[in-house]
């Protein structure tokens, strides 16, 4: 039926109709796309944007009625008349209000004495009496990720006294001080001395050596003077309270913020909002990654896809200038190229067992044994780590580059190989200096494809070398500086890992939707530098 309607249709209607289906489904594909940003985008922000605290009151559940006819023994009704357990068991409490347009239930994340850092709570809507605007509760952060909500009262010192609410910044500044020499006590003066006793202890020293006695003495006093700053910063607490009346004490040195989030203006808001941004990119995850921020994790992922660019980028251009240049036109040639297109659509997953048996297993035991035999059976190159990932991740992304870079290769005249050659040139010349440069602009649209699958992917990196946690950047300040064999965090693993935690709580779900919108601007960001530079060289190179 579709052919004889087409049929019937002249050259234009038949174009007309092509055209309008290819609107209409590219039109289809513009909404999803864009309705996929909006979710993400929306859920997202939700992570950075304060939620005003309620004051929530609750009626009591009421026990069982048993019928006036029922005849039951005594220790069988007293067990049937007992009220249900319910949690909290408070008349009113302090939450944040979520779902709040379900018809029959609500949830709260609240906050009482026994529940200081927040809970989950479902109810029935018939038991809520009354939802109040908390103004007078701060959303209290702490350092570690964890969250109080309650009635900021007072700020306690150590001689005892109550100092009011308003001189808390500065009481935070004075502990802050505190803390910061604490630190420089620890890290100038007794890890030095710890590592100088250590060394002493592996050549045996003698405990009433001089210079032992003298290190003793040196760190028992600094040791003193830290316990006695420690002592002096757990004095200064934060008295709040909750919807109950319960006082509870904060040490001031765990706080990082205190917001009244229920009386922010428009414009606090977005200040409050900007300063969550900022802490989730340069801080550490926490709560197991269910708060903070991502900044290993986003440092991971450019870095990993930094060195994958760089080893990708040679090996696939010169196996395209092999098979376009130099290979003959043979059916094994035919076979190797529909072998590297194949290779394109092999699972991810396979790359990452291969990673694993081959790279670090086989050719990372084999470095230890070479080089590190001191430290085994310790691994140091025979475990996953940032190297081995990138080098899977490059052989992942190997068969688009060279795809791209030898249909790049094609499109170079023949007109200009020729006038090359006839000049004197060589052929490696030739390529080097002619071919090379005009078939740049393909080279860098399989860098692009490269980037961008190279860190979407999730499962071959947890294979090689990402966690969901690692304890220090593969970068610091030790010699060598850049640590090839250590453990790396990655968007994706971490988007993957929040994904578990963020099944019961909405906060956790927030944060995994921001991380997600972080990895898609990674990607477009580093897409963009790339179609920068593609175009300066297609303006360079191919001006006629």
């Amino acid at each position: 039926m579709v052919k004889l309607r087409l049929s019937g249709l002249n050259a234009v209607q038949r174009q007309s109709l092509v055209i309008s289906l290819s609107a209409f489904f590219t039109g289809l594909l513009l909404i999803a796309l864009i309705s996929v940003l909006v979710l993400i985008t929306a859920r997202g922000g939700a992570y950075f944007w304060p939620k005003p605290i309620y004051s929530v009151a609750l009626t009591p559940i009421s026990p069982p009625a048993l019928a006036t006819d029922q005849v039951l023994p005594k220790e069988v009704a007293s067990k049937e008349a007992a009220p249900k357990e319910t949690t909290p068991q408070v008349e009113t409490l302090l939450a944040n209000v979520f779902d709040d347009e379900a018809k029959s239930e609500i949830r709260l994340k609240y906050a009482d004495a026994l529940n200081p850092y927040g809970a989950q709570l479902l109810v029935e809507r018939e038991r809520i009496k009354r939802i109040d605007l908390a103004k007078n509760s701060a959303e209290i952060k702490l350092n570690d990720g964890r969250q109080v909500m309650a009635v900021p009262e007072n700020v306690v010192t150590p001689e005892g006294a109550n100092i009011p609410l308003a001189k808390l910044p500065q009481i935070m500044d004075s502990v802050a001080l505190i803390s910061a020499e604490i630190t420089k006590l620890n890290k100038q003066f007794l890890a030095p001395i710890h590592e100088s006793l250590s060394r002493f202890d592996n050549r045996d020293v003698a405990a009433d050596a001089p210079a032992r006695e003298k290190l003793v003495a040196q760190f028992n006093e600094y040791q003193q003077r830290v316990r006695s700053l420690e002592t002096q910063r757990d004095q200064y607490k934060l008295a709040v309270s909750f919807a109950d009346g319960q006082p509870f004490s904060i040490p001031i040195f765990t706080i990082q913020s205190v917001d009244f989030v229920s009386r922010l203006t428009g414009f606090e808001k977005w200040q409050v909002a900007i300063g969550e941004v900022f802490v989730f990119l340069t801080e550490s995850p926490k709560q197991a990654n269910t708060s903070g921020g991502v900044f290993p994790a986003l440092f991971g992922t450019v870095l990993m896809v930094f060195m994958m660019t760089i080893i990708v980028t040679p090996f696939g251009v010169m196996a395209a200038i092999y098979l376009s240049e130099y290979a003959p036109n043979t059916a094994l040639t035919t076979i190797i190229r529909v072998s590297v297109s194949n290779m394109a659509g092999v699972p991810s997953i396979v790359y990452g067992v291969f990673g694993l048996g081959f790279f670090v297993y086989t050719l990372g035991g084999s470095i230890d044994s070479l080089f590190f035999s001191d430290t085994l059976p310790a691994p140091t190159m025979g475990s996953p780590g940032l190297f081995w990932a990138a080098l899977t991740m490059a052989i992942l992304t190997l068969p688009v580059v060279i795809v791209a870079t030898e249909e790049g290769l094609r499109r170079v005249p023949e007109g200009l190989k020729a006038g090359s050659y006839a000049l004197g040139a060589t052929k490696i010349e030739t390529i080097v200096r002619t071919i090379l440069p005009i078939a740049s602009p393909g080279i860098m649209t399989g860098v692009i494809l490269a980037i961008a699958r190279a860190a979407g992917e999730v499962a071959p990196l947890m294979l090689v070398g990402a966690v969901k946690f690692a304890p220090a950047l593969p970068i610091d300040g030790e010699f060598p500086f850049l640590h090839l064999d250590r453990q790396f965090m990655h968007l994706g693993v971490l988007i993957y890992d929040s994904a578990f935690h963020s099944q019961t709580d909405a906060k956790s779900a927030s944060m995994m939707f921001a991380a997600c919108l972080l990895l898609l601007v990674v990607v477009f960001v580093l897409n963009i530098l790339a179609v920068l530079l593609r175009t300066r060289l297609r303006k360079r190179y191919l001006k006629g």
